[in-house]
């Protein structure tokens, strides 16, 4: 059998799969009732392809054999129920024994029927939850108990029996409606404020308006999760897990069911076919889907029949029958408006508050919209340097990831992609006289590698960009072989945080490795390998791990990621979601150095200048300030801590962290010469008009949050230090 990479990926995009009940994310877990659930032709042959090319072709070169089956099938229950709270211990031992010796022969030859049985299974245990739920929650809830609850429950025990399982739901629906409870005072509040002062909504229709007591609110919520899991179709339940099976491999071998793979595309191609709509849930009722802005050119903004803010209740794909959406999560909404150009889709909208008999059929033909604000953008700031009354003028390139519309450069049809982007930006950049180049590579999450090394071939002169090893030990070097011209020659800097992953990470590590320019920021998410994505299974897609990228130095970015030249406040401090978090994640280790010759040099005594004058820097700007109090916040709530199901502590405890998280705002508004805020009530108001408003911009349309913005202004002043403290000749030395 062979398979046929259709793109060679490094992204950390990973669409996972993580239990719905008793969690906040979205799960493709487990439909009301599968019972009759039979596989298909094609699903069964899509499950053969992906187990023969784990077996076969993954760059650990482990076999897909029993031990790794038991292994997926452990890795199975964790993915189904995370917190360890829907499956029984005696679930888990009796599936296992059942199940564990043959889990993975029965994949290789597509045999779903063990699958089929975990998930009722699955369904089972999730109908006991909604239906203690419903009883739970159908008389009085005490809200002033003595106990307590963890809500991360991922490292903990599974519970021995229902009674001790179901004191757990208590506990935890009791959290919930606690909560709740806290969050209606809050926008009671809330809404007493914009009625008496509307200039705060700017605008906009802020007001909640919430009747339903927070034990109507849950039950609804856990009801239209449920509704939603009863739709569930078996390619999800297949998705399931095949991902799974590839994420015990490593954390960047996926497999995606045509719906998702439909995302993917969006995402490395910055195009998609539909009507050129944004959605949410509506803020009134999540029951609801909003239309929250239209595409300029876009079909829906074409037809004039489309406004923002309308609600849809109802859609018709492809000539079929009108169903009714509302209940229905946005990416199911989605899957149904988005097909093939030239298609048409029918929607039924109205505007809130207006009755149902008042709602407006549409029908709209489908078209590609290319996401033009998704890309590559510039702009140009003035900075002071320290000691200087002289500003300078120094260019900013922001690359949201290394985009490439691949389907369309194979067919030969024009198309976009990073490198020809930026180098239009640099270009115009050029025009304007630059002092220096702030590379903002903050939260990108990779994409192609053929892009990355055309991206440094802009800034490097000549060499070695990256080197890739395959499983059998054979090294492939990518070289910048364009005679030594260099779009732009000038000073750099590249900014890099924890959500900076993959190809964002090749290029910080060239920029380093061949002294070109600082990098400042935070360490990447270490996500040094690369996937070959495969559009040829018989249903859906799949990414595979084949090869593993290391640094011309010939250490891997993989895991360590790369460290920054200067560290700035990381905003992601705490947070679980780097390589280095992950389970399974590949280790990091070297390979021979590429010969290469460094274009300057930042001695060690200039980085330690840098460092110590950023320091100072950051104690001292508000914004810097301000981020590091909210780090300090953050770790005062965590799930891994017992939280006391007593709404009087929790109210106590929740105006404690909204005072402090006040007196941070307060205390950057008048470093800042603004006027601060008189209450936790009108900040929270301003807050949320200030990202109503923005929601409503194009991406390049919106201004600059001066928190993120610090960064860029700190990474352009460590630029202009390094330029004073090591002449640029003696940096560009290598010439």
């Amino acid at each position: 059998m062979r398979f046929q990479p259709t793109q060679l990926v490094l992204s950390a995009a990973a669409i996972g799969m993580a239990g719905v009940v008793l969690s906040h994310s979205y799960s493709s877990a487990v439909a009301a009732d599968k019972s009759a659930f039979v596989a298909t032709p094609e699903q069964k042959l899509t499950t053969r392809q992906v187990a023969a090319l784990l077996d076969r072709a993954h760059y650990s070169n482990k076999r897909f054999d029993e031990a790794m089956g038991r292994k997926v099938l452990d890795m199975y229950f964790d993915r189904l129920d995370p917190n360890h709270t829907l499956f029984l211990q005696s679930d888990i031992n009796e599936l296992t024994t059942k199940y564990g010796a043959t889990f993975a022969d029965r994949l290789k030859q597509g045999d779903l029927s063990a699958v089929q049985a975990i998930f009722n299974r699955y369904t089972q245990r999730s109908n006991e939850y909604y239906n203690f739920a419903d009883k739970f929650l159908s008389k009085p809830v005490n809200l002033n108990r003595n106990d307590s609850v963890v809500l991360d429950r991922e490292k903990e025990p599974r519970f021995k029996s229902a009674s001790e399982q179901q004191g757990y739901w208590g506990r935890q629906l009791t959290l919930q409606i606690i909560n709740l409870t806290l969050g209606q005072e809050e926008d009671k509040a809330r809404d007493e404020l914009y009625t008496k002062n509307p200039e705060l909504t700017k605008g906009n229709d802020l007001i909640l308006g919430e009747d339903r007591s927070p034990q109507e609110i849950l039950l609804n919520r856990l009801h239209r999760q449920q509704e939603q899991l009863q739709r569930i179709k078996s390619d999800e339940i297949m998705e399931s897990v095949l991902n799974t099976a590839t994420l015990t491999y490593d954390p960047h071998s996926n497999y995606y069911a045509p719906v998702q793979s439909v995302e993917m595309q969006v995402q490395s191609n910055l195009q998609l076919e539909g009507i050129g709509v944004s959605i949410r849930p509506y803020r009134k009722n999540p029951d609801y889907t909003q239309i929250v802005t239209l595409v300029d050119g876009g079909p829906a903004a074409k037809s004039g029949k489309v406004q923002p803010n309308d609600l849809i209740m109802a859609v018709a794909k492809d000539g079929e029958n009108m169903q009714d959406v509302v209940g229905w999560s946005t990416r199911e909404v989605v899957a149904l408006i988005r097909g093939k150009r030239g298609t048409d889709v029918t929607i039924k909208v109205k505007q809130p508050n207006s009755p149902d008999a008042s709602a407006r059929t549409i029908v709209i033909t489908r078209d590609v919209i290319e996401q033009e604000d998704a890309g590559v953008t510039h702009r140009v700031i003035t900075v002071k340097p320290e000691g200087s009354t002289e500003e300078k003028r120094i260019g900013v390139l922001e690359i949201p990831s290394f985009y490439l519309n691949y389907q369309a450069r194979r067919s030969g049809q024009n198309y976009r992609s990073v490198s020809i982007d930026t180098q239009k930006e640099l270009e115009k950049l050029n025009k304007e006289n630059i002092d220096g180049l702030v590379v903002d590579l903050r939260n990108n999450p990779g994409g192609s590698l053929d892009e990355v090394a055309k991206m440094l071939g802009l800034f490097i002169k000549e060499g070695p960009l990256v080197q890739i090893r395959d499983n059998q030990g054979n090294v492939q070097v990518y070289q910048d072989e364009d005679g030594g011209k260099q779009l732009y020659s000038g000073d750099m800097v590249v900014i890099t945080n924890m959500a900076s992953a993959s190809a964002s990470e090749i290029f910080a590590a060239a920029i380093q490795d061949y002294g070109r320019g600082l990098v400042v920021g935070s360490t990447t998410t270490g996500k040094g390998s690369a996937q070959i994505q495969l559009d040829s299974l018989a249903l859906g897609s799949a990414t595979l791990t084949q090869r593993k990228f290391y640094r011309i130095t010939g250490g891997s970015t993989q895991n360590k990621g790369v460290v920054p030249d200067v560290s700035l406040v990381n905003i992601y401090e705490g947070a679980e979601f780097s390589e280095r978090d992950q389970k399974n994640a590949m280790a990091w280790d070297t390979i021979k150095t590429s010969p290469y010759k460094p274009e300057g040099k930042f001695s060690s005594k200039t980085l330690a200048t840098l460092n110590q004058q950023s320091k100072i820097r950051q104690t001292t700007n508000p914004q810097f300030v301000y981020l590091d109090t909210l780090n300090k916040l953050r770790n005062m709530e965590d799930d891994k801590n017992a939280v006391k199901l007593n709404i009087t502590e929790r109210r106590a405890h929740q105006k404690q962290i909204e005072q402090k998280t006040l007196d941070a705002e307060n205390a950057r508004r008048k470093a800042t010469g603004q006027k601060p805020y008189a209450s936790w009530t009108e900040y929270q108001a301003a807050v949320e008009a200030m990202f109503e408003e923005r929601s409503r911009l194009k991406n390049d349309e919106r201004p600059k949050l001066p928190e993120e913005e610090a960064y860029v202004i700190e990474a352009a002043k460590l630029m202009l230090d390094a330029r004073k403290l090591q002449k640029f000749d003696e940096l560009r030395s290598a010439k």
